[in-house]
């Protein structure tokens, strides 16, 4: 369970610089990590001039989320990992005007071990990262459901961190060891990695359940949980298979809509915070 220690380490720092590298990350897998990261960055492309998606997940569901046939990754996070070919070189389009994506491949799942002796192997994509920055407003990265290197990789080139947490009952089981994750990166490797916040997913009105756990959590981690909630919706949900973020398979959907409102009361939060 979540303590009052952890929650007051991890509330947003006020006033902050300007957050462009935005790790989305949850160990625990189906909690809409992935929709997130599609979607939120769809939402910001349509407002921020560029942004690009690195997806560091091996099972490469935000690449399929764009339609990113899987002929077309043969450059991809892996071999940028792999210091194989520079990030530039692994850049491609995701269909959306203003929105890149670096896709992902199943190699990416024995990244962990080819790299575990390889000096500073948690700042490989930190370094990779540093010669496209200029070329884009907001860098998102899709994490694994786990806690393992190529997480700690895009905690250490993040600026700040965003958690999906699912509206069910084992919500806050977990987050404990994602806190205690950050926390060990701060005090080691990135001191400058701040929690942005807190997005509450798979919400259903219908449901007490959800009702309860979403009182409960922002009652538990207080300001640093979004007003904004994701619905379950079937719309979120079929756009993956069609290749589509859900803003163009469904624009006015309830789960779309959603990820608007997200993607504003995120660049509304960023804005107060840097003063």
């Amino acid at each position: 369970m979540v303590t009052p220690s952890e929650v007051i380490a991890f509330r947003p720092r006020s006033p902050g610089g300007r957050r462009r590298i935005i790790a989305i990350a949850n160990q625990k897998g189906g909690v809409g990590k992935t929709t997130t990261a599609v979607n939120l960055a769809t939402a910001m492309a349509a407002v921020c001039s560029r942004v690009l998606i690195v997806d560091l997940d091996p099972q490469g569901n935000a690449s399929t989320g764009f339609g990113v046939a899987a002929a077309a990754r043969a450059q991809s996070s892996y071999n940028v990992l792999m210091g194989e070919t520079a990030l530039a070189a692994a850049v491609g389009g995701s269909g959306v005007p203003g929105l890149d994506i670096v896709p992902a491949v199943v190699d990416l799942s024995g990244a962990e071990v080819e790299l575990a002796a390889v000096p500073r192997r948690e700042y490989r994509l930190r370094a990779a990262l540093d010669g496209v920055l200029d070329d884009y407003d907001y860098v998102l990265i899709d994490c694994p459901p786990s806690l393992g290197l190529l997480t700690v990789n895009a905690l250490v080139a993040a600026d700040s961190i965003l958690v999906p947490l699912q509206c069910e009952f084992y919500a806050l089981e977990g987050l404990s060891l994602l806190l205690g994750t950050i926390g060990r990166v701060r005090r080691h490797l990135n001191p400058a990695l701040e929690m942005l916040g807190v997005v509450l997913t798979m919400y259903d009105r219908r449901n007490n359940l959800s009702e309860q756990v979403a009182a409960d959590v922002r009652g538990c981690m207080g300001p640093v949980v979004y007003d904004t909630v994701i619905p379950r919706n079937i719309r979120v949900s079929e756009a993956p298979s069609h290749g589509k973020p859900v803003l163009l398979y469904d624009t006015a959907c309830a789960g779309a809509q959603a990820y608007v409102h997200l993607a504003g009361e995120l660049l509304r939060r960023e804005r107060a915070s840097a003063g």
